[in-house]
């Protein structure tokens, strides 16, 4: 099998922000026993600011990027080489890789990257995957290493991704604040659960959350990808996901998949406006595979230009669609309404049917 493991800064760091040497020796040990099995494992891992920060004698994230990201250099290579150390106890070899959105969108890139984790495994190598911090700019940023993780577990027909975090799984409330709440063991595919939101709160230390952790398991799901979402400090954790034990939680698999592109405009790339459309144009999208046209847009909000990533929304403004733009929002403006017959050549598209998702379930499913 072939594994992805996405490790969190809360469950590598202490309190303080120190790397802890313990929490990545238990996350080398299970890596060493699945390679010793006979299964390909990749690591994607947090913690290069929070280690940064500790080495800085900073005692808060700063909120301007620059500085994170010179933190995030400082500290990224502190967080290899203790994976290095407690890898070699075992005599395997971390392989470090950074990567942006690019990777993931343009095919070029997209292939090489895949080509490189594939001839890294095949050296019985361990790739350990963090985002470029230190020189990705606002547009190419994810933000945070779960959506990465199931952009990754997407790339390589990862059989399984496994998200460790400091919870135990997904809870129907806030277990720290509702001693009510249940663990959810399993979620369907086409499960209403699979729409649930959460806040982005967590530790403090990391930039994601269980929000950003849903959204990576609707990106596994509609990837092919069984996913779960359990502690980081469970013993025998990652065995445990791999042999489908009850371990956390577990996302099923959706029979459809998209293209990493596609993955990407529908989960991963941030929205820079909104063209609404008319239930013709709604109900032409959801049907076939068109692209959007100019005739069934009603308005255009936000300031984006061609390129961006937009939301497709119905009359009552309800998200059903998200897209790259063929034109800019003051373009659409101009146009929309208006038939193809009576507009300028170059303007015949809004969103082009090979950059542009159907979502039946708002952000939480995507249908192609």
């Amino acid at each position: 099998m072939r594994i992805v493991a996405k490790i969190g800064t809360a469950s590598i760091t202490t309190d303080a922000g120190v790397i802890d040497t313990a929490a990545i020796a238990r996350l080398a040990d299970e890596v060493a026993a699945l390679k010793a099995g006979g299964h390909d494992v990749i690591v994607v891992s947090s913690g290069a600011v929070a280690a940064g920060l500790a080495v800085l004698d900073m005692t808060q994230r700063p909120s301007d990027i620059q500085t994170v990201q010179a933190v995030s250099a400082v500290g990224q290579s502190r967080l290899v080489e203790a994976y290095n150390i407690e890898f070699a106890r075992h005599s395997l070899i971390g392989a470090q890789l950074l990567v942006d959105s690019m990777d993931f969108v343009e095919r070029t890139q997209y292939l090489h990257l895949r080509t490189t984790i594939d001839r890294l495994l095949d050296l019985g190598c361990v790739p350990i995957v963090n985002e470029n911090d230190a020189i990705a700019n606002d547009e190419l940023r994810y933000g945070d290493n779960d959506r990465i993780a199931a952009m990754i577990a997407n790339s390589v027909n990862a059989d399984v991704l496994v998200l460790l975090t400091d919870m135990d799984g997904v809870f129907t409330a806030d277990p720290r604040t509702d001693s009510t709440a249940t663990l959810i063991p399993f979620i369907r595919a086409d499960d209403p659960l699979l729409s649930i939101s959460a806040d982005s709160g967590g530790s403090g230390r990391g930039s994601g959350g269980m929000a950003s952790k849903l959204t990576a398991a609707r990106m596994a799901s509609w990837s092919g990808v069984r996913c779960v979402i359990a502690r980081a400090a469970r013993r025998g954790v990652l065995q445990g996901a791999v042999s489908d034990e009850l371990v956390g939680t577990t996302f099923a698999p959706h029979e459809r998949t998209l293209s990493a592109r596609k993955l990407w405009i529908a989960f991963a790339a941030e929205v820079a406006g909104v063209v609404q459309v008319d239930e013709g144009a709604r109900q032409a999208l959801i049907d076939r595979p068109n692209s959007l046209l100019p005739a069934g847009v009603v308005a255009a909000t936000g300031d984006f230009a061609a390129r961006d990533v937009v939301d497709v929304v119905s009359a009552d403004g309800e998200v059903f669609a998200r897209g790259i733009a063929s034109m800019s929002a003051a373009a659409v403006s101009e146009f929309g309404g208006r038939r193809t017959a009576d507009i300028p050549e170059g303007y015949n598209e809004v969103v082009h049917r090979d950059d542009l998702v159907v979502l039946s379930l708002g952000l939480s499913a995507a249908r192609r």
